[in-house]
């Protein structure tokens, strides 16, 4: 008897959204593209590759940037809660987009980045250039509309949603948060009490992207 084959995998949607990006990469006038979504969908690694694929043209400054440090989160009483919308500066992150998105010729902006080795946030570690085009940023809040947030979705030209399958991106969650130190239990359980709720506030969001991205 026959064997049915494996369904084919689906396509790669990089080349077309690297397409689409590049259209925004024009010189003379800088934009600004967000790339949000859950924790897990992939946002970080689309957002490479699509840096990646314009080749010099474009330069990415991740939202995580703005995390605030370990010791300001203990201050605050957040620290069981970090990657909540009032675990960031975002009236910050809303100040540097401003600011990109009007590049003083010849004026390097330094961005911070986030190690996730360190879980903390490293200042002045991303030049941005004033000659590129693009910047690409993506994080989790992009498109929330709560206080401080409410500013950083008119700074942007285009905002995409990413989403994938609701058991891989857990899966890819839990993973990640063992890589980086968590005992398993615990990592299964971040998610599920922590993650989890930041991922029901960003998909409250959806409707105000102007592109929704299903990736495997």
């Amino acid at each position: 008897m026959p064997t049915t084959p494996p369904p084919a995998p689906p396509p790669d949607p990089l080349p077309l959204l690297a397409d689409r990006a590049r259209a925004l990469a024009r010189p003379g006038r800088r934009r600004i593209l967000g790339i949000a979504g859950a924790p897990g969908a992939g946002k970080s690694t689309l957002a490479a590759r699509l840096v990646a694929a314009l080749d010099g043209g474009a330069v990415l400054v991740p939202m995580d940037g703005f995390h605030l440090a370990g010791k300001e989160l203990d201050r605050l009483g957040r620290a069981d809660r970090k990657g909540a919308p009032d675990t960031f500066d975002a009236a910050g992150y809303a100040a540097l987009l401003a600011r990109l998105r009007a590049p003083e010729p010849g004026t390097t902006v330094y961005a911070p980045d986030f190690d996730r080795a360190l879980e903390e946030p490293v200042a002045g570690a991303l030049p941005v250039p004033a000659e590129i085009p693009l910047v690409v940023t993506e994080g989790n809040y992009l498109l929330h509309d709560a206080g401080h947030w409410a500013r950083v979705r008119p700074l942007l030209d285009e905002v995409w949603f990413v989403r994938t399958e609701e058991a891989e991106r857990v899966r890819r969650l839990v993973a990640r948060h063992v890589r980086y130190g968590k005992e398993p239990a615990r990592a299964a359980r971040w998610v599920r009490e922590s993650d989890e709720a930041n991922a029901r506030l960003v998909e409250a969001g959806r409707d105000r992207a102007d592109l929704v991205v299903d990736l495997p």
